[in-house]
């Protein structure tokens, strides 16, 4: 890949550039915090790459739970990434040998982008898209290792500090909603989780809401494609 593809890419990902730092910054500070160097820090933004994840991983790792825990646990937090998956059929089906790196490196993030994302012109969209992925991906791991040596080197009191998470999933909806005119998924999404906390309450809500939506989504595809076109030839 040339440097154009780069540094089109780079400007595209500034954002989360932005937010990964931060947001790495403060995993590394919690994982230094439970006992665990920077090489764990570095090590586990390479080879997991899941913030949410990451995050209740440093919890797991300092109650030493089973590894059943984990997996269930694992699952019930990234089964929203079923989603995700479904609608990146068509974009990925192109990216030969890079194809399962940009399964990997589907994180919240890094979808909400490639959904967003106009490739500019004369640019292979596989390329495109592959770069947007690794970037993000280098900025996740260099936060996390800032982090971990920022934790042992100077110290920090991490009370609160996975709140960082939470602020960058409002800001990624909230710039998802002003820069869509189609909402529908939007709403989808909160009603089936307003929904899905009344009935089966805080604790529950995350597989019965995920669940609706995608049959929901699945259901109404056509009508949402069709949507997407027509606010495309408007624009």
């Amino acid at each position: 890949m040339n440097k154009s593809v780069w540094k089109a890419a780079a400007g595209v990902t500034v954002p989360v550039l932005i937010g990964y730092l931060f947001i790495g910054i403060a995993f590394g500070l919690m994982l230094e915090g439970a006992g665990y160097g920077v090489l764990w820090a570095f090590f586990m933004s390479v080879s997991i790459y899941a913030g949410s994840g990451q995050y209740m991983g440093v919890s797991l790792l300092a109650s030493g739970a089973a590894l059943s825990q984990v997996a269930f646990l694992t699952l019930m937090i990234n089964f929203r990434h079923l989603v995700y998956g479904l609608s990146m059929l068509d974009k990925f089906r192109d990216m030969g040998r890079r194809k399962l790196y940009m399964i990997f490196s589907l994180t919240d993030e890094t979808y909400a982008l490639l959904s967003s994302a106009r490739v500019p012109d004369g640019m292979r969209s596989r390329d495109f898209f592959f770069a947007i992925a690794l970037l993000d991906h280098s900025y996740w791991v260099i936060g996390s290792v800032i982090g971990g040596l920022a934790g042992a080197l100077l110290g920090f009191d991490t009370t609160g500090v996975e709140f960082a998470m939470t602020a960058l999933f409002l800001v990624i909806c909230t710039d998802q909603w002003l820069s869509s005119t189609n909402h529908v998924p939007a709403v989808i999404g909160a009603g089936c989780t307003f929904v899905s906390l009344l009935l089966v309450g805080p604790g529950n809500l995350l597989l019965p809401a995920l669940g609706a939506m995608i049959v929901l989504l699945l259901g109404l595809q056509g009508k949402l494609d069709k949507t997407d076109e027509r606010q495309g030839e408007a624009v």
